[in-house]
């Protein structure tokens, strides 16, 4: 348990602290005003500023970097009515993915993965958009997105999010986490195949570390997806008063997506675990390979051990002991009996 965690450990309902990695030295704000007709982007504004803008006429794009500072997502969130126990859920960055219905605002907090190459191993992110009907925030825990393709939309003075409300652009972003998704689980894909490989070719421990590594990245997807899939489900059978009918068919589809998503997971899941059968099988097959090599080893000796132990003792009157040809006759005697009993396990296919 970390030490914000310990902290929290008798504070009262409601009480504001940050849980989780520290990933920036100082918070970010940038703000995106747009109409149909003009689109503007201010960077490094004050929290003051923002929800001033947030005020003006049009649709206004708040995107906060950096959770720790607990002040600032304080005056943040109650700028957009939520309340302490959202707040507190938005700075807790292990909190499952969540969506909360304050009337005129509407909060969802969903997880955003990406694949860390040098690690090799999944990284995860909390992303939290608030919604009010004219204002969307948005709030990551560190620098680079996977927001540039809503940014370049936006752009577009003919596009569909000019046109839309605060909705739209609320989707937007929840779908542009779940399509980051997909490169995820292909990454992942590439890794289980990997794996095949290795199992078809020669099982180490290696190999079992990096099954245990993939079964833990397919938990962080599955945590990530599960529940944000009730979210979205909610969402468009709910509703609520700050989204548009015609916002309704395009969270179908999110849905949709994100069920394509479980299904690729719960393959990979099983996938993984018939891997983890076969490398105890494979394990175990190698094993019985080296008994049987060394209980045929053994059985050719047991003779050899036994005519040469014959020979050994100390006895005055042995009749071949004084044999002129008794030297190479005991040789070629064990070369026919080791010889003969080969033949005979190659017969019984047993090498």
């Amino acid at each position: 348990m970390s030490d914000p965690a310990r902290q929290r450990i008798g504070l009262s309902p409601g009480t504001l602290l940050h849980i989780g990695e520290r990933r920036l030295d100082k918070a970010v704000l940038d703000l995106v005003s747009y109409t149909p007709e003009a689109i503007e982007q201010r960077d490094e504004l004050s929290p003051d500023e923002c929800l001033e803008s947030c005020r003006n006429p049009g649709l206004h794009w708040v995107n906060l970097l950096g959770i720790h500072d607990v002040p600032l997502v304080e005056q943040l969130g109650r700028g957009f009515g939520l309340n302490s126990l959202a707040l507190e859920d938005l700075l807790n960055t292990e909190h499952r993915p969540k969506a909360e219905n304050f009337g005129d605002s509407l909060l969802v907090i969903l997880k955003t993965l990406s694949f860390d190459e040098k690690l090799g191993r999944l990284a995860s992110e909390q992303v939290s958009i608030a919604l009010t009907s004219n204002a969307v925030l948005s709030i990551q825990e560190q620098p680079g997105d996977v927001f540039d393709g809503v940014r370049e939309r936006l752009r577009a003075p003919h596009g569909r999010h000019r046109q839309r409300g605060s909705d739209y652009l609320a989707y937007s972003l929840i779908d542009s986490v779940v399509d980051s998704y997909f490169p995820v689980l292909e990454r992942l894909g590439e890794v289980l195949n990997d794996i095949e490989e290795d199992l078809a070719d020669r099982p180490q421990r290696a190999t079992l570390q990096r099954i245990h590594a993939l079964k833990r990245d397919l938990m962080i997807v599955r945590k990530a997806v599960w529940p944000l899939r009730e979210v979205v489900s909610g969402l468009e059978r709910e509703g609520s008063e700050l989204i548009d009918e015609r916002t309704i068919p395009f969270l179908r589809d999110l849905y949709e997506h994100l069920i394509q998503i479980i299904d690729t997971v719960e393959i990979y899941r099983d996938s993984v675990s018939g891997l983890l059968d076969l490398y105890l099988s494979s394990v175990s097959q190698r094993t019985n390979e080296i008994m049987k090599v060394l209980t045929v080893m053994a059985t050719i000796f047991i003779p050899l051990t036994f005519m040469v132990g014959v020979y050994g003792m100390n006895f005055d009157y042995m009749p071949e002991l004084h044999w002129r040809w008794g030297y190479p006759a005991l040789w070629l005697l064990m070369l026919f009996c080791v010889a003969g009993m080969l033949v005979t396990f190659r017969w019984r296919r047993w090498l």
